[in-house]
């Protein structure tokens, strides 16, 4: 189990969308049901998360994919849409 998780860290993360969101820094693990958590991000696209924090936890419900990049459903398209329709209410 120790190899694979392992095998996480330096990948890149992108949506299912093609976005970058990062790069996995760490894994959070649940010991008691041996299960991961989430993904730790230290370095992230900020033009996509606008955090002011050194890092992003992503849930790992999220990952769609494992492979030579972690591959995660695109949460944030949402938040993109929902600016846009407030941009265009108020205009």
């Amino acid at each position: 189990m120790i190899g694979e998780i392992s095998t996480l860290f330096g990948l890149r993360v992108y949506t299912d969308e093609g976005r970058y969101i990062g790069v996995v820094s760490d894994v959070i693990i649940d010991l008691e049901r041996r299960q991961i958590k989430g993904l730790a991000l230290s370095e992230f696209n900020r033009t996509i998360i606008d955090s002011k924090a050194p890092g992003i936890i992503l849930p790992y419900r999220l990952v769609k994919s494992v492979g030579d990049i972690v591959i995660i459903k695109d949460v944030f398209k949402r938040k993109k849409k929902h600016e846009e329709e407030k941009e265009l209410e108020s205009s």
